[in-house]
């Protein structure tokens, strides 16, 4: 590693007026997982394709008599490999330890920052709560992120741990690639709507799965006029999630505590884009399939659905390149990622109302944030290399289906 792709140090990031404050030692914990995860990915990580190459895949072509049929079978000769075996202990390691930090800056200051969101939150319209709502047992079962309770996970009630844990270790879990403020996911896609539909004003925006709102944010910064929903099950990353709104003076935007498998608080056909960025791969089977319903339901004729999410697997992807990508699923507690970027997804999206010639798939990347990626010193050219980058599924809802089920 080289000093001129070092990730920036987590002094770039942007201190709203919710963000935890690190001290110093915290600072040079989440510098160093940084590096350590870089490492990992990069130079450690290689080995994966070495010991693939050079034991593996010799061996099971010695056993079996043939190559691998699916990622699933690289999977199990991978995980007796020693060198996979000791990359994949050390990687887990690495998340627990991004959890323990992000988890020690928020309980230091937990009164702090639940006074602070009060002042932002308590009698606002913006911020509607749901005290009987229940979790789905698919967000409940693990920990997802390793994030200690989830989503939803409260040290007492009525806090905002889950949310600020969450927001303080984004920075320094992706490497600084979605900007100072995290947000490089919604300035991608108000980015995309803007250059492929320059003229295009939606009135009202849904966000999916918003947890603390850090890619909805941007939909309401770049579409002012426009009023964004911003809806997830879990309490604690809502009341944090808006009161970080309110603290980047964003006032377009509501707040919901809801269930996306069930809309029927909202109209049919009363949203011009519903969207989801990085959420798909942590709904189970049957309520993706719920929840692609509603959203055929509650948007409308001619209005935009889109979901961000890394690429699905197909026949032309390496099957090597699909088990490094299922390593999450079973080793970083996302249970649904390996079943989810396996199904056919454009499938799904037309058997709910989204017929095959107005979908498309296109390339996002995050917005370069020059406060973190400077020009070079050259300033021949930035270095926004690093900038996360993911697949957009999305279809227009045709202007001649009026009910679901009703042919194009």
């Amino acid at each position: 590693m080289t000093q001129d792709n070092l990730p920036p140090p987590y002094t770039k990031v942007a201190r709203h007026g919710m963000f935890p404050v690190p001290q110093h030692d915290e600072v040079a914990r989440y510098n160093y997982l940084t590096l350590f995860n870089r490492y990992l990915s990069g130079t450690v990580g290689a080995g994966n394709r070495i010991a693939y190459d050079t034991r593996v895949l010799p061996a099971f072509r010695a056993e079996h008599g043939r190559d691998p049929q699916d990622r699933m079978e690289v999977r199990d000769a991978m995980n007796r490999d020693p060198w996979h075996r000791f990359w994949t202990a050390i990687k887990r390691n690495s998340m627990e330890m991004r959890q323990q930090n992000g988890r020690a800056i928020v309980l230091r200051q937990l009164d702090d920052l639940d006074a602070r969101a009060r002042a932002h939150n308590e009698g606002a319209t913006t911020l509607q709560l749901d005290p009987t709502m229940q979790q789905p047992r698919y967000m409940t079962a693990v920990d997802i992120h390793c994030m200690p309770g989830g989503y939803a996970g409260e040290e007492r009630p009525g806090d905002v741990s889950a949310g600020a844990n969450y927001d303080s270790g984004l920075f320094a879990t992706t490497g600084g690639a979605l900007g100072a403020y995290s947000d490089g996911g919604g300035q991608a896609l108000v980015a995309w709507a803007k250059a492929n539909r320059p003229d295009w004003k939606p009135r009202r925006i849904l966000d999916i799965g918003c947890t603390i709102g850090h890619n909805a944010v941007p939909l309401a910064q770049g579409f002012p006029e426009a009023e964004v929903v911003a809806i997830d099950t879990a309490a604690p990353v809502l009341r944090y999630g808006h009161a970080r709104a309110k603290a980047l003076g964003v006032n377009n935007i509501t707040f919901v505590q809801a269930n996306a498998e069930d809309l029927s608080r909202f109209e049919a056909g009363s949203f011009d884009w519903v969207q989801t960025t990085m959420f798909l791969h942590e709904l189970s089977y049957g309520s993706m399939r719920a929840i692609m319903a509603e959203i055929g339901r509650v948007l409308a004729p001619g209005g935009l659905m889109l979901h961000v999410e890394q690429p699905q697997y197909t026949p032309e992807m390496p099957l090597f390149e699909q088990f490094m990508r299922d390593w999450d699923a079973f080793n970083n507690n996302e249970p649904f990622w390996s079943a989810m970027h396996g199904i056919d997804l454009p499938a799904m999206m037309a058997e709910f109302g989204f017929p095959a010639d107005s979908q498309f798939k296109v390339g996002v990347k995050a917005v370069a944030d020059k406060s973190v990626f400077p020009a070079s010193p050259s300033g021949e050219k930035e270095d926004y290399g690093r900038a996360a980058s993911w697949n957009a599924y999305g279809a227009w809802k045709p202007v001649n289906v009026i009910q679901m089920g009703e042919a194009a």
